[in-house]
């Protein structure tokens, strides 16, 4: 199947999928714990994963799903064609305050980022993009990023990386907030890369995200002119969890060499 009878296939069940989970709403979730109490998973995001790994299964047999609840495959290099999925970025968002979260896909062939979906299944604004193809929210074009500067900046990041950690200075972090305009956290990282690409966020910082959470969203806020890497500058890591930066041109590496410091 080529790319743009893809894109219609996806685009179609991401909304069948975003239609579960709103009829979920009426239910009762049932709430786990993995790596820790505030690591958390549903009934729903198993679920939603499930359906999309059918559905993949029946229409692209060729195809490997790397998604976060791992029913998908045991992926170890990026040969082929690989869906990365989080079926709902935010969990605990979704457990707590039944908004702020998304279903995050993106689809590489080879490494190569082709397609881009961020669905915010409550608000119904649907981030989308084909790779060369330009980026959208919903019907409407994205624009490529304008120039800014740092002290015009919002910047999305969690407060975690602004108090004593493992993991990378937080008096640095601490500067960077007093620099730019102010911060933003959401607790999504796809919808916070979706804000990238729609320009509401200049950057978006963390210490810590997995191949399915970035995956969408790279694609889609790249088409705009956006700059996505990790904490040493080298492409963001699409096999294993690490740092990252997505962020407009203009601040991306003023923000990556002046105030993330690793320890």
């Amino acid at each position: 199947m080529e790319l743009h009878a893809m894109d219609l296939y996806i685009k179609s069940l991401i909304k069948e999928a975003g239609h579960l989970i709103r009829n979920s709403f009426v239910t009762e979730l049932v709430v786990e714990a993995k790596s820790n109490v505030n690591d958390l998973v549903t009934n729903m995001d198993k679920e939603i994963e499930k359906f999309f790994i059918s559905r993949i299964r029946r229409d692209f047999p060729g195809h490997r799903v790397f998604g976060e609840e791992g029913f998908g495959d045991v992926i170890e290099d990026l040969a082929g064609t690989i869906w990365m999925l989080d079926p709902i970025d935010g969990t605990m968002n979704f457990v707590h305050q039944k908004s702020n979260f998304a279903i995050s896909l993106g689809v590489y062939e080879d490494g190569v980022g082709k397609l881009g979906y961020i669905y915010d299944v409550v608000n119904d604004n649907f981030y989308h993009a084909v790779h060369g193809e330009g980026a959208y929210c919903n019907d409407e074009r994205l624009m490529p990023l304008e120039e800014t500067s740092l002290d015009k900046s919002i910047v999305g990041i969690n407060a975690t990386w602004v108090t004593p950690n493992k993991y990378i200075r937080h008096e640095d972090s601490i500067r960077l907030i007093q620099d730019v305009r102010g911060t933003r956290s959401y607790g999504s990282a796809a919808l916070e890369l979706a804000f990238v690409a729609s320009g509401r966020l200049d950057a978006y910082v963390s210490m810590r995200l997995s191949p399915w959470d970035i995956a969408g969203g790279m694609v889609i806020a790249r088409e705009v002119g956006a700059v996505a890497t990790n904490f040493k500058g080298e492409p963001a890591n699409l096999l294993g969890q690490d740092s990252f930066i997505a962020a407009n041109p203009s601040v991306h590496s003023q923000i990556l060499n002046g105030y993330i410091n690793l320890k």
